[in-house]
């Protein structure tokens, strides 16, 4: 473990316009956590239960089509964000987690996040609003990161039509 709190909770994008009693109020709510390298935060599918904000390390995020290999969603890096099912009231994660170095993180139990926005709404808007930010970020990333991964398989399938075309020809001329 880390000690808790040894980088100030203000200087989070996720809680940067908190004012110090809000940060008080979300305090008793966060746990430092440590992973060791290579160890699965949350799988996808699994139950959502954290938000977690990273400290230290880095994270990837993947996801897997039910009909498709594994793909990489985004990397996290320190002050970055991962595991909002959880903040958005979400049974389970709809993508996995795995460390890439030992990881250092503050994780808050998403329903704790989500009371502590109905108890306090001044406090609750402004966390909802920078996690919002966040997940349209990460939604603007991980669609380029689909249509490029879309348009490598168009043309890996263009260059294989091509292909069969050019062996069919050669086999005719073959045969002819």
């Amino acid at each position: 473990m880390f000690k808790m709190f040894t980088q100030d909770l203000a200087q989070l994008d996720i809680f940067k316009n908190l004012s110090p009693q809000q940060l008080d109020l979300l305090r008793p709510h966060l746990e430092s956590v440590t992973f060791p390298e290579a160890t699965a935060i949350f799988e996808q599918g699994g139950a959502a239960r954290y938000l977690y904000i990273l400290i230290a390390g880095e994270v990837v995020v993947h996801y897997k089509p039910y009909d498709g290999t594994t793909i990489t969603v985004t990397h996290i890096h320190p002050g970055g964000v991962f595991g909002w099912s959880s903040a958005m009231g979400r049974d389970v994660y709809t993508s996995g987690a795995l460390s890439l170095s030992e990881c250092k993180a503050y994780r808050i139990k998403g329903a704790d996040l989500r009371e502590l926005c109905e108890k306090n709404p001044d406090a609750g808007i402004l966390i909802l609003e920078q996690l919002t930010e966040i997940i349209a970020e990460r939604l603007r990333c991980t669609h380029d990161e689909i249509l490029a991964i879309l348009s490598q398989g168009l043309d890996n399938q263009r260059e294989g039509t091509r292909r069969t075309k050019d062996e069919r020809k050669s086999t005719q001329l073959q045969s002819g």
